[in-house]
């Protein structure tokens, strides 16, 4: 007989998972940061090249025409225009979707928790943070680094410096493919998933700061004390599990649209389709968006480590192959 029906993960997983959720809405609570819940369907999607989005149609029940809409990547767009408006800290644990995002570590449905700190700097986002984990996974040691420092220490190389030949020999030689025709960013991000982040967070948390200016997503720029210009963001890394990537978020509109156009601009390059720039976004950064930082954790791969497990879907009720 066919037992598909069943759930994908233990019982015990599923209560693991509501015992988390009620320490990490506690743990909200306690620091008066407001809960909020926000679309998962969007007239405006992500553009990152590197992700790709759901898509559906709405039509009918009195719309004088059909809207395509996407499904969100993540709130975050949603929970701008919230900032915007004047909530205050606010935060929420979201579905979220990432088409053809299959594996151990992956489903293509998945919780974001989020959170957004106006008047906070990276440094004091990462110090909750790491006091969330804490809450959570019960681990108290904790390391910093700078991208760049992370590239000299494993592979004696400077990112910013080496030239895109070297970095390119570096990338055959680890990711064991034809890296002759990637660009710079893609060199690295093959360097860093299979020689770096591997080692990081195997002694406690480990929070990756100050990468590539191309890199910045939705993060402010800045310099570093070498000069170069940097992405004000930070990802947090724990056994050598990507856990949460945080931004020194980016107010200006124009640079906003400007950063849009440039990923659909990089999507077509890679054959992909462009996707429909947040208007409305655009329209609330104009309003105003408070200073502040946000960040973005990975629910489900929190619980993987909090269950002592490695695939996703014994901590999901019914993952991709049993929705």
């Amino acid at each position: 007989m066919n037992k598909l029906w069943q759930p994908s993960a233990p019982i015990e997983n599923l209560r693991l998972r509501a015992e988390t959720l009620n320490q990490v809405r506690q743990f909200f609570y306690d620091r008066h940061i407001l809960e909020v819940e926000t679309p998962i369907l969007g007239r405006g999607g992500s553009t990152d090249p590197y992700l790709d989005s759901m898509i559906t149609v709405c039509s009918g029940g009195g719309m004088s025409e059909s809207v395509t809409l996407y499904l969100q990547t993540s709130p975050e767009f949603h929970m701008k225009r919230l900032l915007a408006a004047g909530s205050g800290p606010i935060w929420q644990l979201s579905r979220s979707f990432r088409n053809g995002e299959a594996s151990k570590r992956h489903n293509p449905e998945f919780s974001m928790l989020e959170w957004y700190r106006p008047d906070f700097n990276l440094q004091r986002l990462m110090a909750e943070v790491q006091e969330l984990l804490e809450v959570v996974l019960g681990e108290k040691a904790v390391g910093f680094s700078r991208y760049r420092d992370l590239f000299r220490t494993h592979l004696a190389i400077d990112p910013f410096d080496t030239s895109l030949d070297e970095l390119r020999c570096h990338a055959t030689d680890y990711a064991g493919i034809n890296a002759s025709d990637l660009d710079r960013e893609s060199c690295c991000d093959l360097l860093m998933s299979h020689v770096i982040e591997p080692e990081l967070g195997q002694e406690g948390f480990t929070f990756v700061y100050e990468y590539p200016a191309a890199q910045a997503a939705l993060a402010r720029l800045k310099s570093d004390q070498e000069g170069d210009l940097v992405a004000d963001r930070f990802e947090c890394y724990y056994q050598g599990l990507e856990l949460a990537n945080g931004y020194h978020e980016l107010c200006d509109p124009r640079e906003q649209k400007e950063r849009f156009s440039q990923d659909n601009k990089i999507r077509r390059q890679l054959g992909k389709s462009t996707v429909q720039e947040d208007i409305l976004l655009l329209e609330a950064l104009h309003s105003g968006l408070p200073d502040c930082s946000g960040v973005a954790l990975g629910f489900d791969r929190l619980l993987m480590l909090r269950a002592g497990i490695t695939d996703i879907s014994e901590i999901l009720s019914f993952d991709m192959n049993r929705a």
